[in-house]
């Protein structure tokens, strides 16, 4: 029985799909919706709501044809196009149609940039990555699986390939991160010879072959996936994990004691899946302990890791630096894993709140994130429960977080430049936060002169 989706537009989707329908009549063409799309509305669920883009299949020649038309008759700007691929890209408010004409691709060994040539709707399917991703649908709603076991695999709720794993991993290796990625993000398994295909070609996914931007932007999405742990532990079984973080494989089996239940590696992945699931938190909580193995001493024979936040935080900004993340993703992970500890040390009867006020000002913006590392870090092992945790953040809001947060030295560089006739150094920034952190500690109102009579009396910050 032939299988349909009803309606076959969702709401947002009816007009755009109606502009294709109707100008593809007009220009004596044959096109089909294929790949995500059909996908996700056979699935269902939260996926099915959201879709933001829609790929549409033109038979032949005449993507770019085609995009135009409905460009013009959509009222948008002309569809950005791509001659040598003969795809189309339109823009649709915060939504996109994408065209592409049936087509062979074939790749060099050590290229991802394609040799194109025309070809039919079968040879289009069966380059495409999983089966899953093959489905094309009629402006009916008539669901063609031109594979023959498109359907099947999304039923079991498995990732295949539509030609051997190995010819489809040879065309572009990024589709071994991305065959995991879509495991970990739709709960699907892998057919048994991804598997092996992957851990046979795991050393492809590696520039020039495959870029560090798209080896980042899949490794992304796995990361903030629900079933993140499983889809890290498939990196790490495939041997993929190396190639992307090699910094986490000396964490294997370097035992932890105290709380701890795993190793360093094994915690590590843990966390990153008990935190939120949001890309910097997930990455800090990833990263959290990877300068672990490089200060491990043992002192009366119990593991001692003394000092493992600071060159933590230098690794982690290296291993993200590599995989070419921004510098605002880079430097909010650095600072979330040189102070991951802080609030897990946090003692609700010993500190002061003045130890908490600089809490806050280290953190910054950065606190709301600290705080569910701190969560995550802690549940990953054998503590009791966070109930500190939330008493931290608690005693924070009666301390004014945003007040604390705003104190600023009161003395500028330049002040400081101009009244000691010193040049600009690293001093300054030492002085500017000892006087913060006598604001901080209430032993200093927050004025100019003030400050000048603070530092009078303490000489010693004005050493060189």
């Amino acid at each position: 029985m032939p299988v349909k989706l009803d309606p076959p537009a969702l709401p947002e989707w009816e007009r755009p799909f109606a502009a294709v329908q109707e100008q593809s009549r007009q220009l004596g063409l044959t096109a089909f919706v294929v790949g995500g799309y059909v996908r996700d509305r056979l699935l269902g669920g939260e996926r099915a709501r959201i879709i933001r883009e829609v790929d549409v299949l033109v038979e032949g020649s005449g993507a770019a044809q085609l995009a135009t038309a409905v460009g013009t008759a959509l009222k948008l700007r002309p569809p950005v196009i791509f001659e040598r691929f003969g795809t189309a890209h339109l823009d649709l408010d915060h939504r996109a149609l994408e065209f592409v004409s049936s087509r062979v691709e074939s790749y060099q060994p050590n290229s991802r940039k394609p040799e194109v040539r025309p070809g039919t709707l079968k040879d289009d399917v069966m380059r495409r990555d999983f089966t899953i991703n093959t489905l094309l649908m009629d402006w009916d709603g008539t669901v063609l699986d031109l594979t023959g076991r498109a359907l099947q695999d999304l039923e079991a709720r498995r990732i295949a390939t539509p030609l051997e794993p190995t010819s489809t991993f040879d065309d572009d290796p990024l589709r071994m991160l991305r065959a995991i990625r879509f495991a970990a993000t739709l709960q699907f398994t892998l057919d048994p010879g991804i598997e092996t295909a992957i851990q046979a070609q795991a050393a492809r996914l590696q520039p020039p072959v495959v870029s560090m931007e798209r080896i980042r932007d899949e490794f992304s999405k796995l990361l903030v996936a629900e079933q993140v742990q499983r889809g890290l532990e498939l990196l790490d079984a495939t041997r993929l994990l190396p190639r992307i973080v090699p910094q986490l494989e000396v964490g294997k089996g370097m035992q932890q004691g105290g709380w701890h239940s795993h190793d360093v590696f094994g915690h590590s992945l843990l966390t990153a899946s008990l935190a939120p699931p949001e890309l910097i938190t997930r990455l800090a909580a990833l990263l959290h302990d990877v300068g672990k193995p490089a200060v491990h001493e043992l002192k009366d024979g119990k593991p001692t890791f003394i000092g493992h936040q600071e060159i933590g935080a230098g690794m982690a900004g290296a291993a993200l630096r590599h995989l070419r993340y921004p510098g605002d993703v880079t430097d909010a992970v650095v600072k979330l894993v040189r102070l991951h500890m802080r609030p897990i040390q946090y003692d609700p009867h010993g500190w002061e709140d003045k130890a908490v006020r600089r809490l806050v000002r280290d953190a910054g913006d950065q606190l709301p994130r600290l705080l569910d590392l701190a969560r995550a870090d802690m549940r990953a092992s054998h503590y009791p429960d966070v109930t500190k945790i939330d008493d931290l953040e608690a005693r924070i809001r009666r301390l004014d977080a945003d007040a604390i947060a705003a104190i600023r030295s009161p003395l500028t560089g330049e002040d400081l430049m101009a009244r000691t006739g010193r040049p600009a150094g690293p001093w300054i920034k030492r002085v500017k936060a000892a006087l913060e952190d006598a604001i901080i500690d209430g032993t200093l109102a927050p004025d100019a002169q003030a400050a000048w009579r603070y530092l009078e009396a303490h000489p010693e910050l004005l050493e060189p």
